[in-house]
């Protein structure tokens, strides 16, 4: 559990990396001294308090770690004391606020998308190695050697200490980290609030910095919206419960009016892009107080200037869903029928709709099949429940 401290922390952090980085370069070097600072000063608030100027002090104790790692290097010891002369204090007061340089350096074209994940959590998000590996049920080996190659990379790469232009890359990993949170891929839980609360607080920081940007103010307004939804989509024993049987008045309804403003907003005043669809959608089923009152005529409007402006495999397939509660499920198969692709979600939406249509017996088996192909075990529960128990 996120305590207070723990988010001054990782509010701090990118900060304090930015003055790091802008001092002295070494992108892998100066982040490895955040890191002990952060842990530094886990072990020594808790007992003697935060100090008056906790970004001052994270500064400080960063600037000695890089000193003394400086140190250890043989080949740079004629330096030493020039380094060390030319050293300036901490700033007092926030001259500048780097987050967002640091952001497009861990989301650097050169990375991986695993080791862009992984760097943004723990350099920008400020979690450490080992929170990052239980995050995504992973050895914490894993995740370090992942960080560790991402620097190498990015120092490789030459990659320059300067603000982005563009935010497609910074904002496709704030996304992905919350798509893992939202519905974890493999594992016992179906959210994992760890990952979707700080992808929620990085896309918020960044928002307060371009909130002008339509499709960040889009991005921020899908992951409120679906976050909203967060307490109705398990029951109390944890299964599963999909969107037309949840419970509506556990939605967090402050949060889906602030979504569907910001969606109001970003759709009439900046160009349309495929967040803002996305966020568009998620608004039409939020506003709708049961099920049956969906709006599935906008929604399938929605679809397809979606698959015009970010066409993929999982747009068809939600599209597809959209068709059948339209046109029928009859007209919606025949087009699941053209989607090469094999996932246990093709599976499952055509279960639904051979029950839709009837077919009780053949629904069944793509229940079964869409069991098989998920590691996530609530979803496994839920499809083999749907399997016995068709509509």
């Amino acid at each position: 559990m996120t305590t207070p401290l723990d988010g001054l922390l990782r509010d701090l952090a990118p900060q304090v990396l930015g003055v790091l980085v802008r001092r002295h370069g070494q992108f892998d070097v100066c982040e490895d001294a955040v890191q002990e600072a952060l842990l530094a000063a886990t072990r020594q608030w808790p007992a003697d308090g935060i100090p008056d100027n906790p970004r001052g002090w994270l500064i400080t104790t960063a600037s000695r770690r890089w000193i003394e790692q400086y140190r250890a290097d043989a080949a740079r010891r004629r330096r030493e004391d020039k380094v060390i002369a030319l050293t300036p204090a901490p700033d007092p007061v926030p001259a500048h606020d780097d987050t967002l340089t640091i952001l497009a350096l861990c989301c650097h074209d050169s990375l991986t998308t695993a080791s862009q994940i992984a760097l943004t959590l723990r350099a920008v998000g400020g979690l450490t190695t080992a929170e990052i590996a239980r995050a995504f049920l992973v050895p914490e080996a894993t995740i370090a050697q992942r960080i560790s190659r991402a620097k190498q990379k990015i120092k490789q790469a030459g990659a320059r200490f300067r603000p982005p232009q563009d935010l497609t890359a910074v904002l496709h990993v704030l996304y992905l980290i919350f798509t893992e949170g939202s519905t974890a891929s493999s594992g016992n839980d179906l959210v994992r609030v760890d990952l979707t609360a700080e992808a929620l607080r990085l896309t918020r920081q960044l928002h307060r910095r371009r909130p002008d940007d339509g499709e960040l103010t889009g991005l921020l307004a899908l992951m409120l919206l679906t976050d909203a939804r967060r307490p109705a989509r398990t029951d109390p024993y944890g299964a599963l419960v999909p969107l037309a049987d949840q419970d509506r008045s556990t939605w967090d309804h402050q949060a889906i009016d602030e979504a569907t403003a910001l969606v109001r907003q970003a759709l009439t005043t900046t160009r349309i892009g495929p967040y803002q669809l996305q966020a568009a959608i998620a608004a039409v089923h939020s506003e709708a107080k049961t099920a049956d009152d969906t709006d599935w005529h906008e929604i399938l409007g929605l679809y397809d200037l979606l698959t015009v402006t970010a066409p993929g495999p999982m747009v068809t397939l939600n599209r597809i869903v959209a068709v059948a509660m339209v046109h029928g499920p009859q007209q919606a198969l025949d087009e699941l029928a053209t989607l090469d692709l094999d996932h246990h979600r093709v599976h499952a939406v055509r279960a639904h709709l051979l029950d839709l249509r009837g077919d009780h017996d053949q629904a069944r088996l793509d229940y079964e099949k869409a069991a098989k192909l998920t590691l996530s075990a609530p979803e496994q529960r839920y499809l083999r429940n749907r399997s016995r128990h068709p509509r």
